[in-house]
């Protein structure tokens, strides 16, 4: 069974602003996301991305005493679909990801896939158009992320 991937706003606004929104589509297809995470991008979202909210405002409510609307409502429908996984980066997010027993990447891990399955020929460009675009990324995590895509 195919996985069902939800993507918080982070990875859209990333990869828009490193012109590389398509990367998504070639190494998920179809992405899900909510109302509020589409609020918080801003722009109008491809076809492949589809809105769907959380049936479970109380999830909402009580994710959002720790964590921003968009990250909150991607976390509840998480939690709503069985065999999904979120794309999260903010560390906070991913720690209640985490404590929630979901299955989540973050932007990174969407470009290292995609080298893993062959869709980049490296992930080297990417880095340092993450970093060029404001995108924090350590050195550790950069050595990291160089290894789990064989660079």
């Amino acid at each position: 069974m195919r996985k069902t991937i939800i993507s918080d706003t982070s990875c859209l606004i990333v990869l828009t602003n490193i012109g590389k929104l398509e990367l998504l589509h070639d190494v998920y297809g179809q992405i899900l996301t909510t109302t509020e995470v589409a609020k918080e991008y801003g722009e109008s979202l491809p076809d492949w991305i589809e809105i769907t909210d959380p049936k479970d405002k109380l999830h909402i409510q009580i994710l959002q005493l720790q964590l921003d609307a968009g990250e909150a409502s991607a976390i509840a429908l998480a939690l709503e679909i069985p065999n999904s996984t979120i794309i999260v980066d903010d560390d906070k997010a991913r720690k209640v990801a985490n404590k929630l027993g979901l299955d989540f990447t973050g932007t990174l891990g969407v470009i290292i896939k995609a080298k893993v399955i062959g869709k980049i020929k490296s992930i080297k460009p990417y880095l340092s158009d993450l970093k060029s675009a404001g995108f924090r990324l350590t050195e550790e995590l950069e050595g990291e992320a160089l290894k789990a895509a064989r660079e």
